[in-house]
This record gives structure tokens, C-alpha cells and sequence, in this order.
């Protein structure tokens, strides 16, 4: 049994991450911690979680992080890095925030606007690079960034494509619905479901910080001598009024004119035999409701002979496989443990 500490524990990402714990076989949770809520009960925060009634929010320091097998951080961007540094090297650490995320400072700099992170390994299992798979990599780490939510279903939709050489990667177009809860718990005002309900709005249309990550990840990918300089990315997100999902449609030039057969066959092969990653028979196309609660990313793809482009549309669970499914994962892969331990491929209907 392997004890854990949760930081973050009183937003989403850390109510979901504990929800997935909750049915571990493996995981102890000794510990959760939180900021402006620390000395409250978590099932205050989290009525949801009964398990976990007789946990009480301690203040999130890196003393009260010492001495667990395993720390998830769910923090809000930019405010891991200073606690990672004094935990030592003895535990599992998985960052839920993107402070670990990017491999080159000046993409940090200009994004986030502060000092960037040593990166750590990137936790996308499923991800075909240059060298296999990712989680290749994760089984021998111990320092773990999850990647971000939009970030994983815009890289796993068209990795295939650019992994295979099959798409202009300089004109790469992006569409998403997302969900509010990406954005956290905190109150914001354009968050109200008075300003959501019956409502659409983009936002973050330009310079939006997941842009530098998916250029990253379709980079690891390519053939060699592609750098995420070379790849144009239009990336376009718009708030919808559903709690949690994504669904993300990416649009992209044919090199050769692959036929609707090709391409579907060449997107099956990339995830073939991936557990939470699914691409769906051919003509068929993904929604939210199927994946919402589970670790599953499900994904459908179709050409426009027309327009000469592939169409790769990801449905996936902004706070599961987005999130805090792909934390737990990540760490069942590096602890040694079967991969699919704690985590469900089916989603919550209705």
C-alpha cells in the first residue's frame, strides 16, 4: 500500500483526483492539503467524497508533503515548482498544474510571463514519439508533469497524422468545446451559470498557453528534423455550458490525398491495443456524454475529399483522462503497477 498526500485537494482537479483514489486498491490517502481552506473537513469542500469525511485541509507547506510514497500537486499554475524543490527525492511527485510541462524557457517565458521549471517527464502514455511510446519513460521516473486537458485532446487527435507524415503540419486548425471546470473553482464571473447557460464564448483566441504544449508534443512525434517552430497551430476554444468535457475538432491539409480507408486505418493502428485511448469505427464520431467520469479519450476521423483535409474530432473528460485520470495512470505506470489499476473506461450516463 503506497501512502498519498493530495495538495490542491479543495479544487476540481483535487476532488476528482480523490475521487479516483477513493477506489484504489493500492493508494492510502493520509493527507490532503489546500490554501484559503485549510483547517476545514474535506467533505465540506467535497460532500461527494464520503469516504473521506474524517480528513480535515491542512495548509499546503512542503513539511506536510514529507514522508508520503506518492504526492499529487492540483495546484494553480506557476505555484508547484517552489514546493517540488523542498520534497526531496524519495516520493513519486505528479504535477496536475503546467509548471513541469515545457522543455524550452523561452516558450514558459513568453506564455506564462515568469521564470520557467526544470521540466519533468510527460505523462501521455499513449503518445507515439520518435523513440516509442511515452510511457516508456514514465516507468523509470519519479518527477511526472500531466499534461493539460485541451492539450490532450488537440495532440492526441492529430498525433497519428503528423506522426505519419499524412498532414500540413504548418496549418493545423483547432476548435473545442470545453467545459467550465477547466478553468477551476475558483468564483469568476464569467464562470456564473447565468453568464454560461444558454451561451457560447470563445476565449483565449491568441496566445493561449496550451498552444506551446501541443507544438511540443506533435514536434516529439514527427519525423526528425521537425521542430515545434515548424508547426502552425490556429487554436480556438469556446466555453459551453456543460460542468466537464472537451470536445476537440482539428482540421488539417492532406499531403498526398489519402483516401476516408487510409487515414481511418493509419488512426486505428496508432492507439491500437491503448486501453483509455479509442478511435471509433469509421463514420462514427465521438460526443461528450460518452466519456464523462471515465479515463477514456475516444476519437473519430474522416476526410473532406472536397477540401483535401482530415477531420479528427477527441471527446474526452476534462477533469478524468484530461486531468486527474491521467495522474493516476501516470503513477500506476511508474510505481509498477497494471496501468489501468483504479481507473474506468466507461463514462456516466445520463
Amino acid at each position: 500500500m503506497f501512502t498519498v498526500a493530495v495538495a490542491g485537494a479543495s479544487g476540481y482537479a483535487g476532488g476528482e483526483l480523490l475521487r479516483l483514489l477513493a477506489a484504489h486498491p493500492e493508494f492510502e490517502v493520509a493527507t490532503v492539503t489546500a490554501h484559503s481552506n485549510a483547517g476545514e473537513p474535506l467533505a465540506q469542500l467535497h460532500p461527494n467524497l464520503r469516504s473521506f469525511s474524517h480528513l480535515t485541509l491542512q495548509e499546503t507547506t512542503p513539511e506536510r508533503l514529507l514522508g508520503h510514497d506518492v504526492v499529487f500537486l492540483a495546484l494553480p499554475h506557476g505555484q508547484s515548482a517552489a514546493i517540488t524543490e523542498a520534497i526531496g527525492d524519495d516520493a513519486l511527485v505528479i504535477d496536475c498544474g503546467a509548471d513541469h510541462r515545457l522543455e524550452h524557457p523561452e516558450d514558459w517565458r513568453e506564455y506564462y510571463g515568469t521564470e520557467p521549471a526544470e521540466p519533468w517527464t510527460y505523462g501521455m502514455p499513449e503518445l507515439e514519439t520518435t523513440d516509442g511510446k511515452q510511457r516508456r519513460l514514465l516507468r523509470s521516473s519519479t518527477r511526472i508533469a500531466v499534461p493539460g486537458c485541451n492539450a490532450t485532446a488537440v495532440t492526441l487527435a492529430m498525433a497519428p497524422g503528423v506522426a505519419n507524415g499524412l498532414v500540413d503540419t504548418g496549418r493545423i486548425v483547432a476548435s473545442l468545446a470545453v467545459g467550465p471546470s477547466g478553468a477551476g473553482r475558483a468564483a469568476k464571473v464569467d464562470l456564473l451559470a447565468s453568464e454560461l447557460l444558454g451561451n457560447a464564448r470563445p476565449y483565449a483566441t491568441t496566445g493561449h498557453r496550451h498552444v506551446p504544449e501541443i507544438k511540443q508534443n506533435w514536434a516529439r512525434v514527427a519525423a526528425e528534423g521537425v521542430s515545434s517552430n515548424d508547426i502552425g497551430l490556429t487554436f480556438t476554444p469556446v466555453l459551453v455550458p456543460m460542468a466537464r468535457g472537451i470536445l476537440a475538432t482539428v482540421v488539417a491539409p492532406l499531403v498526398d490525398g489519402e483516401t476516408s480507408e487510409e487515414i481511418h486505418s493509419v488512426w486505428r493502428s496508432a492507439f491500437d491495443g491503448e486501453d483509455f485511448v479509442e478511435v471509433l469505427p469509421k463514420g462514427q464520431l465521438p460526443q461528450v456524454a460518452d466519456v464523462v467520469g471515465s479515463n477514456t479519450a475516444l476519437i473519430g476521423v474522416t476526410v473532406d475529399e472536397r477540401a483535401g483535409t482530415v477531420i479528427a474530432v477527441c471527446a474526452l473528460d476534462n477533469l478524468g483522462k484530461g486531468t486527474a485520470g491521467a495522474a493516476v495512470q501516470s503513477a500506476n505506470i511508474a510505481l509498477g503497477l497494471e496501468e489501468d489499476l483504479g481507473l474506468s473506461r466507461n463514462g456516466v450516463a445520463p
